[in-house]
């Protein structure tokens, strides 16, 4: 049965979400799911320098760590022990944040090793980052399904009705407006938006995608922005984006942008524009105004920029700049009202994670483990560069004062000392 929320339901609960204790880091980039850490976090590290603890993690995977309440949980894909079709147990993970035990660990899914999709060199069976609401930990595995488990691992929910074929594996992460845990499901058959109840796992509604790309999967996480007193969730697909009502899921709006796919960064919001990648083969970014209904393309693009525009890496505006960085490691500063290029400036290595601001810094992390730090402004200079000496595909959380990187084997804690 398909229910409706109220629009101050809504509204409440999404205000509530985005104002999270500022020692928390609930969702993928934090309490606004746009990349904003509060306070002063540390400028240079090393494999030895400024390490609080480093604690091997079990398995696969590149979701990005989250931290609630001096606890921290990510997902992993972990070998089943003695399977002859090299099984994988898709699992829920928790650690002591202050010393890097592990807590608990709690099988969600099982995958057949012999029916698994195969994945890309870049991605793993646990890409999604988890989420929580204070009381319960949301994790989703794409195609696999999603589930609800308490902050002590007891399942409550799983959900694996809403599945489709998978291109390359699973990629995009749950968003939390209001009562619903909303996601895209962009794969090879089927492409939709969907929103389950976050109490039952129950889906709501799904919303079909049209696009006319010749490649339609995606990988993008969806963002709650508040649009004249309303919400709006966009999300960008193959092909386009949309403006979803949340409580029915009724397209707003839309802007095509042709035969892009496979889009990974999520998007950012201000200044009433909502700043997006538009995916393989040749990525542009667009700055779109968010005051339209039906199609915009003609009319809603504010400007738009091709050179250094990234393919995984999501923006981050950080007051009237934004900040980008491109798989090749081409970071830019622009102006968000209009596109102006302040600077742009070759950072080394390729780039995965998505960028984060703290305290007047801008905080880059390369696929190689290399952590660049540089001023936030107009005019480049660089601070540090801090390599971990590790792959890492992941994106920085930060709480109390730390920086919390997931690298291919190991989660470090990054804290002055």
């Amino acid at each position: 049965m398909i229910r409706f929320l109220s629009a101050s339901m809504v509204c409440l609960t999404f205000l509530l979400g985005s104002v999270a204790h500022a020692e928390n880091w609930p969702e993928f980039r934090g309490p606004t799911g746009q990349g904003l850490a509060p306070g002063a976090l540390p400028t240079e590290w090393s494999e030895t320098k400024n390490v609080v603890w480093k604690q091997e993690l079990p398995g696969t995977g590149w979701s990005s760590p989250i931290i609630w309440e001096g606890r921290i949980y990510l997902t992993a894909s972990v070998p089943v022990p003695d399977s002859a079709n090299d099984d994988q147990a898709l699992s829920a993970l928790c650690l002591d944040a202050r010393t890097g035990k592990r807590l608990w660990e709690k099988e969600v899914f099982r995958q057949e090793g012999k029916k698994a999709p195969r994945i890309h060199e870049k991605n793993s069976h646990a890409s999604p980052t988890p989420l929580t609401d204070g009381q319960r930990l949301y994790v989703h595995f794409g195609h696999q399904g999603s589930a609800a488990l308490d902050l002590d691992g007891k399942l409550l929910w799983r959900q694996t009705d809403l599945r489709y074929r998978p291109v390359h594996g699973n990629g995009g992460t749950l968003a939390l407006v209001g009562e619903l845990l909303i996601f895209s499901g962009d794969g090879a058959d089927q492409q939709f938006v969907a929103a389950l109840d976050r109490t039952t796992g129950k889906p709501v509604w799904k919303t079909a995608r049209a696009t006319d790309a010749f490649k339609k999967f995606s990988f993008c996480s969806p963002l709650a922005i508040r649009v004249q007193d309303k919400t709006q969730v966009v999300s960008p697909g193959a092909g386009m984006v949309g403006a979803y009502e949340p409580a029915t899921g009724k397209e707003l709006w839309r802007v095509n942008y042709g035969d892009g796919y496979s889009v990974v960064p999520r998007p950012v919001f201000g200044h009433g524009l909502v700043f997006l990648s538009t995916g393989y083969d040749t990525p542009e970014f667009l700055a779109i105004r968010v005051d339209g209904a039906g199609d915009v393309t003609k009319s809603h693009i504010a400007w738009s920029l091709k050179k250094g525009a990234p393919l995984t890496p999501s923006p981050l505006l950080v007051g009237d700049e934004l900040y980008l960085v491109s798989d090749l490691g081409i970071a830019s500063c622009l102006d968000a009202r209009t596109g102006k290029l302040h600077w742009q400036q070759r950072l080394g290595g390729a780039h995965s994670a998505s960028p984060m601001h703290a305290d007047g810094k801008i905080y880059f992390l390369s696929e190689e483990g290399v952590g660049t730090v540089v001023k936030a402004g107009t005019t480049f200079e660089s601070l540090a560069r801090n390599p971990l000496k590790e792959r890492t595909l992941a994106s920085y959380a930060a709480a109390d004062g730390a920086l919390f990187i997931r690298t291919e084997k190991h989660l470090y804690r990054i804290q002055t000392k």
